[in-house]
């Protein structure tokens, strides 16, 4: 049985005593943005997804999508639930209220991602998708563009897709061979093929608002030439309703292992007339808009598996009875203890517990600097927080997907044999999960970005953004009465961070292909660092309102036993990443083509 409750408390923990809404609120645009007024939406975000999310998880993965005559219809309640979600207006949460969005903070928004991510990830890809392509749309769309979809868009009324990938290339985006023809209006005729899909077609809206890479006939050759194009399934009338049929068409369903009930589309354009969408042959600055907002919104999808397996097997573990206590029954009552007591089951719920609070603590570090990157007051301020968030989003990406899959999979280890059938529901969270480490850019392409792009980029000032405010805080607290010998764990894993930096900057100069082969581990081991620096910070939090009488429930021993299991159990891992860096990539790259 899937178990899923939104973690109210713990949300609340991270958003107000650990990063704080004091600087958002600073912003004139999050004035009114308070404590109460966030308590309330997570509440209802958890509401809708207990009541209305979490019942159609499993029965929308048995059920799937089914594609009749160009239509897919998703599962039995979808459409039902997507209304319910709609009316609510959970799409428009974060967005620009000039094209009625709510302009709630990004880091309330990503929580809220989180709660429907974990309750039914099929389901929340459909409003997903839209919310990066407004994001590329707002940014790249002249103002008529603007004016005929962003409204719809936000309010959930039109969703959104995004269209690169084909079958031949990939991620290679300049070997794409869908066309764009200029016609004599202004308008474009796009022409081509793509694949992977998601949401490309559904049931759920009147319209849907696909944005295509393509080439036009004098574009350059591979990446510079690709352009963006908006082009809907249904043509906007006079009245900006959806009116004739585009030449868009959905030719089939991928057969997946998992996420059955979000449709991943083959999508056919033919003729379908479409508008630019930024400059031409600027279609990869515009898109990466879209990109870089979904590949945090995939990071989010990753702690959601996270946070649901966890919960899953741990009301497991606590009912299922098998064997006694090695230190003597605990329910001598019972005819066998819980499977809780035993020390492998407790290290495996720890693992999942700490790398699912970990994860929510930096993701919602990154969300409130996308916030800053966007409204703070200075260029200074925007820049700083630009900086941190082009940093850390491939570490979101990868680290919280990768961790997704591996969370999954511990939830199938506790529920033992049980876990591998279907009845109990949580071989689902593994299958689902499975995909998040592939799509937006594998993580293997993340790790890339972030030793290729990110590390040498203004002589290291996106490193900077991150190192400093460590180093910082490491150097306040190492003498903190609570947590003084978890700081010292912290600043020996940042050290070994320090070193394999250095290494892998001054061996990549060098030869490309030695930061190519440090690249995974280098990407674990600063977000390794990142979830160890938010959960001892979180820890000394939570000593200093033990040690002023204040423990609700055991709520703040619980932080401090969980962070002491992180930097015990995981966080030693931290030498062993430095020591394979530091190795090199002579035994990686040394076996012949031909001996494979």
């Amino acid at each position: 049985m899937q178990v899923y409750e939104a973690p109210l408390r713990d949300m609340r923990f991270v958003l107000h005593e650990l990063h704080g809404l004091e600087r958002l609120q600073q912003i004139e645009a999050f004035a009114e943005v308070n404590e109460e007024l966030v308590d309330s939406v997570l509440e209802e975000a958890g509401r809708l997804a207990t009541e209305v999310l979490l019942p159609l998880n499993a029965t929308g993965d048995a059920e799937g999508c089914r594609l009749e005559n160009g239509v897919v219809r998703t599962p039995a309640g979808f459409p039902e639930a997507y209304k319910t979600f709609r009316e609510g207006g959970w799409p428009s949460l974060a967005s620009d209220p000039a094209y009625g969005g709510q302009g709630l903070p990004e880091c309330v928004s990503k929580l809220v991602e989180e709660i429907s991510c974990a309750a039914n990830l099929s389901f929340s890809l459909y409003p997903g998708l839209t919310h990066g392509a407004v994001q590329a749309l707002a940014a790249h769309g002249s103002t008529e563009l603007k004016d005929i979809y962003l409204a719809k868009m936000i309010e959930g009324v039109w969703t959104g897709s995004m269209c690169l990938t084909e079958s031949h290339c990939g991620t290679d985006l300049g070997m794409m061979r869908t066309r764009a023809v200029p016609a004599e209006d202004g308008t474009y005729k796009i022409t081509g093929s793509k694949i992977f899909i998601s949401a490309g077609e559904h049931d759920l809206t009147e319209n849907i608002v696909h944005l295509v890479l393509a080439k036009l006939p004098d574009g350059p050759p591979g990446v510079k030439g690709i352009s963006l194009f908006l082009v809907p399934k249904f043509i906007p009338d006079a009245d900006g309703k959806p009116g004739r049929r585009n030449g868009v068409m959905c030719t089939g369903l991928e057969h997946k292992m998992g996420l059955k009930a979000s449709a991943t589309c083959q999508m056919s354009f033919d003729d379908a007339t479409g508008w630019l969408v930024g400059a031409p042959h600027k279609g990869m600055a515009a898109m990466f808009t879209m990109m870089n907002e979904e590949r945090l919104g995939v990071g989010i999808q990753g702690l959601g598996v996270c946070s649901a397996a966890y919960q899953s097997a741990t009301a497991y573990a606590k009912d299922r009875l098998q064997g006694r206590s090695l230190s003597g029954a605990k329910r001598p009552d019972l005819a066998a203890d819980p499977i809780i007591v035993h020390p492998d089951v407790r290290r495996t719920l720890m693992t999942m517990r700490a790398n699912t609070e970990g994860c929510r603590a930096v993701g919602i570090w990154v969300a409130q600097a996308v916030d800053l990157s966007k409204h703070a007051k200075t260029e200074a301020e925007r820049q700083a927080a630009d900086d941190f968030v082009a940093l850390m989003t491939p570490v979101v990406k990868a680290l919280f997907t990768d961790l997704g899959f591996e969370t999954a999979s511990h939830a199938i280890q506790v529920y033992g044999g049980h876990g591998y059938i279907r009845e109990h529901g949580v071989e689902q969270y593994a299958r689902d999960a499975r995909i998040a480490m592939l799509y937006e850019g594998t993580n293997g392409i993340q790790a890339l970005d972030l030793v290729g792009r990110k590390m040498p980029s203004n002589m290291g000032r996106l490193l900077r953004s991150f190192f400093h405010p460590v180093a910082d805080w490491i150097e306040a607290n190492r003498t903190h009465a609570g947590v003084g010998p978890m700081v010292a764990h912290l600043e020996r894993a940042f050290g070994a961070l320090q070193l394999a930096t250095g290494t892998v900057g001054e061996r990549g100069l060098r030869d490309p292909e030695e930061a190519g082969a440090a690249a995974t581990d280098y990407l674990r081991l600063l977000g390794l660092v990142a979830q160890a620096y938010m959960l001892v910070r979180s820890a000394a939090i939570a000593s200093d309102r033990i040690e002023a009488g204040d423990d609700e429930s055991g709520f703040y021993q619980a932080k401090l036993t969980t962070a002491q299991f992180f930097v015990d159990r995981i966080l030693p891992q931290s030498a062993s990443l430095f020591l394979t860096i530091k190795s090199g990539k002579a035994s990686t790259m040394a076996m012949p083509e031909m001996a494979f």
